[in-house]
């Protein structure tokens, strides 16, 4: 008994023909270069009209599993095999490119991966050496923790009661005035981010930022379906939100106490007239302030003691000073911001670790953190007076920079656009990885994110010299 379509099939009558033709060319009954039937025979055996069957034979045709030849008929493509086989699998590809998440600049995948590699001197790196790390300590606090084992099962919503209680605490130095219940817990800053464009945000929102901005590269924002939308701290400040505002959703991203990637900090006024011209536009803010306990002078209060509305959404953590593998941070916000937050966090991860909120709480509660943010301080102070002394004595000649403030960071500026992605891989092959500018800002060819955090001593020596020698050689 032949086939035919059946008419009562979710699929439509051409789909069904379709399905069929390559189930015969699949199972080899009709071989690679075997001659189709007429459309006046399929039709007939279909008992359909023939412009169905010519339909279907155009699907297939556009596949690629069946061709035309001009006078003779239609045949069983040469590559139908392989055609099929690469349609019985997943198509990865289309998959990614079709997905939510935007991909990282190139340039930012690459330093991602060389970052693993030990033989890399890494001159761009925003995190801690191993030797400024208190491993032996951190070792240590394992041994005084007494865990309960209630303690280190699924966290709640918003994280460790005892954790939240001491930071309410801690963060009065700041000068913000909190309690527990406007804590929450979160898996590092970026976390907090991610959170934030998921949860309070629409798509097509604007999020105003300065340029260079560390948004531009990890795009928690654009890939929720944010617009980022650049800005200048002026005199015309106000108006320009009020103008690219109007009537859109919109919020305001800083990092006042040690810029990432500038390393510059806001002074008093500054925040002030940003907090005020927000407040009067009623554009939150959001504060990411992870830096400012390794400033080398006293750091000035935060934008978010300023705050008795609700405005500002206040960003903290440790993985800059204790552990970046604590995974540890934390949000300050309005109790319905830290509620919804906390939902979607749920959904997320279930919590962060049990363990590292332990950690923190030991550290914090003991005295252990503070007295480390010392030590801490002052071998970044002891680094960063040699990378200036370096580029004193080797750069002054092409370019310019700022003393440092605190942090990790000098934002080199040279006097030529040379900071492209050929001097970038031209360094990457003589194992030295930098941040160029334009991960920060696309347009920016004159900058480099220099770190003095994480390379040896040693190493930004020999690093910096092969940074002089590149360009040289390219000049």
């Amino acid at each position: 008994m032949k086939w035919k379509p059946y008419a009562q099939s979710h699929l439509t009558i051409h789909e069904q023909i379709v399905d069929w033709i390559k189930s015969r060319i699949e199972q080899g009954h009709w071989a690679v270069g075997s001659k189709l039937p007429t459309q006046r025979q399929l039709a007939a055996q279909f008992n359909v009209n023939r412009s169905t069957v010519q339909l279907a034979l155009d699907d297939l045709k556009a596949d690629g599993l069946i061709e035309a030849r001009m006078g003779s008929g239609v045949y069983v493509a040469n590559n139908s095999w392989n055609m099929l086989l690469n349609r019985t699998r997943p198509n990865w590809q289309r998959h990614i490119e079709s997905s939510i998440h935007k991909p990282n600049l190139d340039t930012i995948q690459i330093i991602n991966e060389y970052e693993q590699m030990e033989d890399i001197i890494r001159l761009g790196t925003g995190e801690l050496s191993p030797d400024l790390l208190p491993t032996k300590q951190l070792e240590q606090s394992l041994q005084e923790i007494s865990l309960e084992s209630k303690a280190i099962g699924y966290s709640a919503p918003q994280g460790s009661f005892k954790l939240r209680q001491l930071l309410s605490e801690y963060l009065k130095k700041r000068g913000i005035q909190t309690a527990p219940e406007n804590i929450m817990i979160v898996s590092g800053a970026l976390q907090a981010l991610h959170l934030i464009a998921l949860g309070l945000l629409e798509r097509e929102s604007f999020v105003f930022q300065e340029q260079p901005s560390y948004l531009n590269s990890v795009l928690p924002f654009q890939s929720a379906g944010m617009r980022m939308v650049s800005v200048t701290r002026d005199a015309k400040l106000l108006t320009t939100l009020k103008t690219l505002k109007r009537k859109r959703q919109s919020i305001f991203y800083c990092v006042p106490s040690l810029n990432n990637p500038t390393g510059q900090s806001w002074s008093v006024k500054e925040m002030q007239d940003i907090y005020h011209a927000c407040k009067e536009l009623q554009i939150p803010i959001i504060e990411d302030d992870v830096y400012h306990e390794l400033r080398f002078q006293d750091s000035s209060p935060a934008m978010k003691s300023f705050d008795t509305f609700g405005q500002v959404l206040y960003i903290g953590s440790v993985s800059k000073t204790l552990s970046p593998g604590l995974r540890i941070g934390w949000v300050v916000a309005p109790s319905p911001v830290i509620e919804r937050l906390a939902d979607i966090k749920m959904q997320t991860d279930y919590g962060s670790s049990a363990f590292s909120q332990e950690i923190v709480t030991h550290w914090l509660a003991s005295g252990l953190y503070e007295k480390h943010l010392i030590d801490l301080r002052d071998q970044l102070k002891r680094r960063a007076s040699l990378v200036e002394e370096l580029l004193e004595k080797h750069f002054s000649r092409i370019a310019t920079w700022k003393k440092s403030e605190g942090g990790f960071y000098i934002w080199l500026r040279f006097n030529e656009p040379i900071v492209n992605k050929e001097l970038f891989l031209a360094l990457l092959n003589r194992k030295v990885l930098i941040n160029p500018g334009y991960i920060y800002d696309a347009s920016d060819l004159h900058h480099v994110r220099l770190s003095y955090c994480y390379a040896s001593v040693d190493e930004i020596q020999v690093g910096l010299q092969n940074v002089l020698d590149t360009i040289r050689h390219q000049e």
